[in-house]
């Protein structure tokens, strides 16, 4: 540990925190909540043994798409064997802060400690008390087992301190290799990790299970408002489908049994205009066609099985086409902040960077389309593997640039994300709805 506790809130010598406190002094009209989110996610978190042994009654993390962590599963034995939560919630502290959920990544090297103080779960940054610490708790539903012997969480897990179940329909991707999977990307490596660590991990999950799986949650669970359907491209055909065929008809089956019961939502690629109108017809209500970096020449460098397949003209104009078919405020595609960066062939100056995002942002916005952002997690199994991620102010730059363009548009709250706002946000992979002024 680099600090320790030496009076207030800026009497500290580490790094981080510094960091942390110049960034809170220079932008102050963001939330200190958001600040230190970003960097959370940034830098990962730690968990001393007496934590994880806390985090084993708490809904672990069900690697639902990605590893999202900063080492690979071989490299963390200690923290796999109890399983680290799925999330912390934040509150109180030297900065009093309101509840702020944040995803967990696991890096044993982070400033980041979560430990147990007096019994009670807290965080510590280098060494010093940063705030108390919730774990979230086991959906009720979590106990049950599907007919054919999966359990539920492997099938239909929930995130977003429950609002959100993910169902990860497909955990392969047909852009397959150095020269077409997203660089960024651990969707593929994820699924080997796991399947080697012996854990029960479908490719293709099936229909009746995911059916079954939701009737249960409609049953015993009343926190879910959402639920994401989503998996691999599919460049060709999965069991005879076209990638909009595929996916459509998981909403199509839930819909048709519980209609309105949650919010949908089909994350997938930026797809022809007849399969677009197959999602909106199954009864998707939310289209996520992902176009992960604005730069034309790094979207051919960061997603070559995209840009061969689609290319990065058609795929923005396949977005706009989609506004017209689910309305654009319903259409929300998403962008990894901070892989603009990426060595090394990415930016070197942060405000280059974040001039180039905010080109995208400002083009989208002035359509009415919202785009929203996850934070880059230079995860080691992906193609960019180990390196450094960009530093927080990059990441505190890019929250105010979205809520400028948002606010500058007057643009509706995205639907599908629960509520918005300092101190309500649920969304726990970047700070974009935390900054959103309700008031």
């Amino acid at each position: 540990m680099v600090a320790e506790q030496q009076g207030g809130t800026g009497a500290t010598t580490g790094a981080t925190t510094r960091e942390l406190e110049r960034m809170m002094a220079e932008f102050p009209d963001l939330p200190a909540e958001a600040v230190i989110k970003q960097d959370i996610l940034r830098q990962g978190l730690a968990f001393s043994p007496d934590a994880l042994r806390v985090a084993s009654g708490y809904k672990p993390k069900d690697y639902f798409i990605f590893t999202f962590d900063l080492v690979p599963v071989a490299e963390m034995a200690e923290h796999a064997a109890f399983r680290a939560p799925e999330e912390i919630r934040m509150t109180g502290g030297p900065y009093d802060l309101r509840r702020t959920v944040v995803s967990t990544r696991v890096a044993p090297d982070s400033p980041y400690v979560v430990e147990l103080r007096d019994g009670k779960l807290t965080l510590a940054c280098e060494g010093r008390f940063l705030c108390d610490l919730e774990f979230p708790p086991i959906p009720g539903y979590y106990s049950h087992t599907l007919s054919s012997g999966k359990k539920i969480s492997e099938i239909a897990p929930a995130i977003e301190w429950g609002y959100l179940v993910y169902l990860t329909v497909y955990r392969l991707c047909q852009y397959w290799g150095r020269d077409e999977e997203c660089r960024f990307c651990d969707l593929n490596e994820n699924f080997r990790q796991q399947r080697a660590n012996g854990r029960e991990y479908t490719a293709v999950k099936e229909l009746d299970d995911i059916v079954e799986a939701m009737s249960l949650i409609n049953q015993h669970d009343t926190v879910s408002q959402a639920y994401t359907v989503t998996g691999g491209s599919i460049t060709k055909k999965l069991d005879g489908m076209r990638e909009g065929e595929f996916y459509a008809r998981f909403a199509e089956a839930i819909e048709s049994r519980f209609p309105g019961r949650w919010i949908p939502k089909a994350v997938v690629q930026a797809l022809p205009l007849d399969e677009v109108k197959m999602l909106k017809d199954a009864g998707y209500r939310i289209y996520h066609p992902n176009y992960e970096v604005w730069d034309a020449e790094l979207f051919n460098w960061i997603c070559p099985g995209k840009d061969r397949y689609v290319g990065r003209d058609e795929w923005v104009k396949r977005i706009l086409d989609a506004a017209e078919v689910f309305g654009p405020t319903h259409v929300i595609p998403n962008f990894v902040g901070g892989v603009e960066m990426a060595k090394p062939h990415g930016f070197t100056d942060i405000d280059q960077a974040i001039a180039s995002t905010t080109e995208g942002l400002e083009f989208f916005m002035s359509h009415g389309v919202v785009p929203r952002f996850t934070t880059w997690c230079p995860e080691p199994t992906s193609n960019l593997g180990r390196q450094e991620g960009p530093p927080l102010e990059y990441f505190v730059k890019l929250l105010r640039a979205w809520r400028d363009t948002f606010e500058k548009h007057k643009l509706p709250v995205p639907p599908g994300y629960g509520r918005p706002g300092v101190g309500n946000a649920e969304f726990s992979v970047s700070a974009f709805m935390d900054v959103i002024r309700t008031a």
